[in-house]
């Protein structure tokens, strides 16, 4: 049987995705940005931009194969972005979403790892078909709580980052920050949590897609 704790990075990487979300993810702000400032700083205009970049991402999307409930959420948290921006009439509270998004992802994370379900063992075990079953496997359940805190941190430092632009209301920088601290800080995040996932397990251990019991 092949130790899959030699490619556990390389396998995480592949098991929750690559680069593709993230970086559609980061378009429609960037696209919302664009449509501000080439028609006088209309919000409006701006988040029209977003919405239909959005939009067809989603079709896109959609058509290789993502499953039309992932398409739904992520068309509709840019259309709730866009909403909250023309409500309050702050171009930078296009950012908002998102950065409540991270405040309240970095404290379910952390709360994950404190009742002992961090939420890396439970996404990998559910792709992986595992269920439960990893955590009935002490070093497992370990080395996934250790491994969470990298996810803990991603969203502790974009909340780090974007809070202070939104506050100054850095329209431009926030949606460079955006980008930035998207696909790049997930590819990021996915290569040292798979690091730490590997060293957290004892030597022999069979890895993530064989918990022991």
């Amino acid at each position: 049987m092949t130790d899959v704790r030699h490619s556990e990075p390389e396998s995480l990487a592949h098991l929750l995705g690559g680069r593709g979300g993230a970086v559609d993810a980061s378009l429609p702000p960037v696209a919302f940005v664009v449509g501000w400032l080439l028609f006088s700083h209309s919000i409006g205009v701006g988040a029209l931009f977003a919405v239909a970049c959005g939009v067809v991402i989603g079709v896109v999307r959609f058509v290789r194969g993502t499953r039309p409930r992932a398409v739904l959420v992520s068309v509709a948290l840019v259309v709730v972005a866009a909403l909250v921006a023309m409500y309050t009439g702050r171009p930078e509270d296009f950012f908002l979403v998102q950065l409540l998004s991270n405040a309240a992802s970095a404290l379910v994370w952390a709360a994950s790892i404190a009742v002992r379900w961090p939420l890396l063992g439970v996404v990998v075990g559910t792709v992986l078909g595992q269920k439960t079953r990893w955590r009935r496997d002490p070093d497992l359940l370990r080395a996934y709580s250790v491994a969470s805190w990298a996810w803990v941190g991603q969203y502790v430092l974009r909340v780090l980052v974007f809070l202070p632009l939104w506050l100054a209301a850095q329209v431009e920088v926030l949606a460079v920050a955006r980008v930035a601290l998207t696909w790049p800080l997930q590819l990021l995040c996915l290569v040292v949590s798979g690091w730490l996932l590997k060293r957290a397990l004892p030597a022999g251990h069979p890895g993530i897609r064989h918990p022991r019991e």
